[in-house]
């Protein structure tokens, strides 16, 4: 399994953010065109994509990996 991606709110526009990473992957002016590089990054490494809402708060996450089901525990 890869890095994880987010979407962020990045001033007054959206970014897309590799986890760990200091500086945001790219700039858009959408959080729409950030949501779809960010899911294809983690469709592309089989990672977690989570989207921050204007708020800051993760309001929603989409996992690429390989999730077992159903989930050990």
């Amino acid at each position: 399994m890869g890095d994880n991606y987010y979407t962020v709110k990045y001033g007054d526009k959206w970014a897309s953010r590799r986890e760990g990473a200091s500086k945001v992957s790219k700039i858009f002016d959408t959080q729409k065109e950030a949501m779809a590089y960010s899911k294809k990054q983690a469709d592309k490494n089989q990672s977690e994509h989570r989207i921050q809402d204007k708020n800051g708060n993760f309001r929603a996450a989409d996992s690429y990996g390989n999730d077992p089901y159903p989930p050990k525990g």
